[in-house]
């Protein structure tokens, strides 16, 4: 079996390859361990597409590097409040043309709903097409520890979501660990890009 730090660079090469993470857009993590709480997290500014696993950085619950080199991705908060609020194993973020676009276009009302495809049974837990998945969008923010906290409000609102948006940003998931995580990108982005081509029909 693959190691965490593998599987989240094998991501960003998949991810980058589906234009879902280009530049240097994107940050992933992987819990490391709970007690007390360390994440393996991408560095800032790092390409996704090109990671190695010696790019990756440990940090601990307040988001310092205890392992590694380089500076951790801008949006650690945002990852350890996720790991904390959802005791999820792994957090991945993508800058994809869909999530951007109906992040952007549903910012005013708060979030949308997906419903009724046949996809919805991808996201974990969910056993049938009928489900309907509200997913927040949250106003993007430069300051990182208010967002944070706006995060932390939101995921508390909303206990069953599978994901976040940052309004004309990205998309953050989770999972129990990275395959989930990536499951649930690869499900959602494949929703996003549907519920955008048939907006207005």
């Amino acid at each position: 079996m693959l190691r965490v730090t593998d599987q989240l660079v094998a991501a960003g090469r998949s991810f980058y390859e589906r234009g879902w993470v280009m530049g240097t857009s994107g940050n992933f993590s992987a819990v490391v361990s709970r007690e007390p709480l360390r994440l393996v997290i991408t560095p800032s500014g790092a390409h996704k597409g090109r990671l190695a696993v010696g790019d990756l950085l440990e940090v601990d619950g307040d988001g310092s590097v205890t392992t590694g080199t380089g500076k951790p991705s801008a949006e650690t908060l945002l990852h350890l409040e996720i790991a904390r609020a959802h005791g999820a194993g792994a957090i991945l973020h993508t800058h994809s043309v869909w999530s951007t676009i109906l992040s952007d276009r549903h910012k005013a009302t708060g979030g949308f709903a997906l419903e009724g495809y046949e996809m919805l049974k991808g996201l974990t837990g969910v056993a049938t097409h009928e489900h309907r998945e509200w997913v927040p969008i949250l106003a993007n923010d430069q300051n990182i520890s208010r967002l944070a906290g706006a995060l932390h409000e939101t995921l508390g609102a909303n206990p069953a979501a599978h994901a976040v948006l940052l309004s004309a940003h990205g998309l953050y998931t989770w999972g129990r660990d990275v395959v989930e995580a990536e499951r649930h990108v690869e499900i959602l982005e494949f929703l996003f890009e549907v519920a955008g081509r048939t907006a207005g029909r």
